[in-house]
Parts: C-alpha cells; sequence; structure tokens
C-alpha cells in the first residue's frame, strides 16, 4: 500500500509538472516520468503486459512524436507576440472544478463496493486481469469503438500540425537573393542607427 501511494504522488507530481512547465520540452520530460511511473503501477498490479505496452507505445513511440511536433512547429517561425497575463483570473474557477473533483472522489470512495482482488497467477496465463490474451479480448470486443476513435483523433491531430506547419514553412531563397536581402536588412539597420 505505500508503493502505491508513492507511486501516486509522483504521478500526480509529475502530471501537474506536465501541464505548468514553462518550456514545451519540459513538459515532455515530465510526461516521460508520468509513463514511467505509471508503468511501475502496472508493475504493481501484476500486469506485465500493460507495463510493457506502456513503455513500448507510450514512452517510445508517442513521446517521440510529441519531441518531433515540438521540433518542427519551432523551427523557422517567429517569436510569439506576448499578451495580457490571463493567468490570475483562472485561480477562482480552477479552484471550484478542483474542490468539486475532490468532493466526487471522496463520495465515490465512501460509497464504492470493492471487490476482492483477483489471485495472482503466472505472467501469459489467461483470463487473469492484465494478460495478453484478457486484454485483447477486451481491446477488441468491448472496447473496439473508443480504440478506433483514439486512432482517428490522432489521424486528425497529425494532419492538423501539418496542415499549421505547412502554412508557416517558408521556400528557401536562392543563395544570391538571400545575399541581397541579407545586404539589404543591415543597410536598413545602419540607416536606422544613424537617425
Amino acid at each position: 500500500m505505500i508503493a502505491f501511494w508513492a507511486l501516486a504522488v509522483v504521478l500526480i507530481a509529475s502530471a501537474v509538472w506536465t501541464v505548468s512547465a514553462s518550456k514545451p520540452v519540459y513538459s515532455v520530460v515530465a510526461l516521460l516520468l508520468n509513463f514511467a511511473t505509471l508503468a511501475v503501477l502496472y508493475l504493481t498490479l501484476s500486469a506485465e503486459f500493460l507495463a510493457v505496452i506502456q513503455i513500448i507505445v507510450y514512452s517510445g513511440a508517442i513521446l517521440i512524436l510529441f519531441v518531433f511536433v515540438i521540433a518542427l512547429l519551432s523551427s523557422g517561425t517567429e517569436p510569439f507576440s506576448i499578451g495580457p497575463n490571463r493567468m490570475p483570473n483562472i485561480w477562482i474557477p480552477g479552484g471550484i472544478v478542483v474542490l468539486a473533483g475532490f468532493g466526487f472522489a471522496i463520495y465515490a470512495i465512501a460509497n464504492a463496493t470493492f471487490a476482492p482482488a483477483p489471485a495472482a497467477a503466472p505472467a501469459g496465463t489467461a483470463d487473469v486481469f492484465g494478460s495478453v490474451a484478457d486484454f485483447g479480448k477486451a481491446l477488441f470486443t468491448t472496447q473496439l469503438l473508443p480504440f478506433e476513435v483514439t486512432a482517428l483523433i490522432l489521424m486528425v491531430a497529425v494532419i492538423g500540425v501539418i496542415t499549421l506547419g505547412g502554412a508557416q514553412m517558408h521556400r528557401v531563397a536562392p543563395p544570391k537573393l538571400q545575399a541581397r536581402a541579407d545586404r539589404q536588412m543591415r543597410e536598413a539597420i545602419l540607416r536606422a542607427g544613424d537617425d
């Protein structure tokens, strides 16, 4: 039980760090910590298959996709203009949402009836929580629609990134035109400095 609470604290702290980090790369590092901690939590539940899939799919593939998106969206673009600070206005509604969430969680825990934990069995045994057979049966029968919707959402996100990135990518000018543009820029800066 101590391991569960320690992992839960790390999970929540890394999730908060993910959404509150000052740079996107720091958010990716926090998300990596979150995924690794979740994999360890799966191991404590004797769900070895889910733990390995968590590391391979999320920590490997999805996180690398995030890093590439951050790298592509920030290359060759101008810095964003800084607008008014709207963060002080979010604390009251955010606090209300957090308190309501805690209230619902406390109510759910107080009224929940917990089933006994499934008996531990060797990894790979059929009809055991976390086994490959149990996971595959759930994924392709009762959870097929959410699985397909997730694939559609990921495809829409990739198309959106390509569309947004394509509008900001500029064609590379020939070297002579680029040298002329650089010279004109230097002359304009020098003229502005003389005034």
